[in-house]
């Protein structure tokens, strides 16, 4: 993809791979000096993390507004891809219908039943700021009690392995990221295909606000030596051919509709209504699902 950008302009790509923690670290540390044109990342909460601490400048670009939704950009960042927060299930310990949104995890009926990463990571603050958007901060409160009530164990690890947790019948139904599931069911070794072979999955909220999707995007950096270019990036990244490449490179849909994608795993899956809520409000009501969650005991 990042060759293909330098074919069609003849703009150079110096890339940086690393975990987005460190990468936020060393373009605050590296400040004006500093080599970087844009930040790639996933999960509104860590753009706007980073556009929080001044890192990004707005990117007007009459190509991106025509061609990136109003609801997932931000004037200083832009969504590239989306990817549901969704719901997995093992079939055998529970009924499609007991688990038809995120509420239902919160039930006494799943005590004892339910598997989740840490409540202090991004995906899932991310989650409880569309929640609070939806449902208010009190009854979001009230939700993360009831869900760390129905925890089969403490959170650990990533939605990989919570989806196997829920497939060894360590739990009975799990939150995950879409793209986790469809990797392990495009996957070549068979012992990730007999993980999701009895795996039920549900759409949430589908009868009232739709499910909460979250993305990867980009913005450029503050103190950018190189704007114009990064600009034309983005702008790049908003292509058809590229936003094809970037969404499939990780499972995921791309934002531009134009854009066409071929994935029989997501297919599979069938489709569903998504939550409206632009990212920038849920990324924003993150701060406050972080304080909900710890009163809550979801660590």
């Amino acid at each position: 993809m990042y060759a293909n950008f330098t074919k069609h302009t003849g703009i150079k790509i110096n890339r940086l791979d690393g975990k987005e923690d460190e990468l936020l670290e060393r373009i605050k540390n590296e400040g004006a000096n500093g080599p970087a044109d844009l930040l790639i990342t996933v999960d509104a909460s860590r753009l706007e993390v980073a556009d929080k601490a001044g890192l990004f400048q707005p990117w007007q670009s009459k190509v991106l507004e025509a061609r990136i939704p109003a609801a997932l950009r931000t004037p200083n960042w832009v969504a590239f891809s989306t990817r549901a927060r969704l719901i997995v299930y093992n079939k055998a310990a529970i009924k499609a219908d007991m688990v038809q949104t995120y509420e239902d995890l919160a039930l006494p009926r799943l005590k004892g039943q339910v598997c989740v990463r840490s409540g202090s990571h991004p995906y899932n603050l991310s989650l409880g700021g569309a929640m609070i958007a939806h449902l208010g901060e009190a009854r979001t409160e009230e939700w993360a009690k009831g869900l760390v009530a129905n925890f089969a164990r403490s959170p650990k690890g990533g939605d990989t392995d919570q989806i196997k947790a829920v497939a060894s019948g360590e739990c009975g139904v799990a939150i995950s990221n879409s793209y986790y599931l469809a990797r392990l069911m495009r996957s070549s070794k068979p012992e990730d295909l007999l993980v999701v072979k009895d795996l039920g999955v549900a759409w949430p909220n589908q009868k009232s606000w739709g499910t909460h999707i979250n993305v990867s995007g980009a913005g450029v950096i503050k103190t950018a030596p190189n704007r114009d270019a990064a600009i034309r990036f983005l702008e790049y990244l908003s292509s058809d051919e590229a936003q094809a490449y970037f969404a499939d490179g990780n499972n995921e849909w791309p934002v531009v509709s134009s854009a066409k994608v071929k994935n029989p795993a997501l297919d599979s899956l069938g489709s569903f209504k998504s939550d409206a809520l632009p990212v920038g409000q849920l990324a924003a009501n993150a701060v406050l699902a972080q304080k909900v969650f710890d009163r809550a005991g979801w660590r």
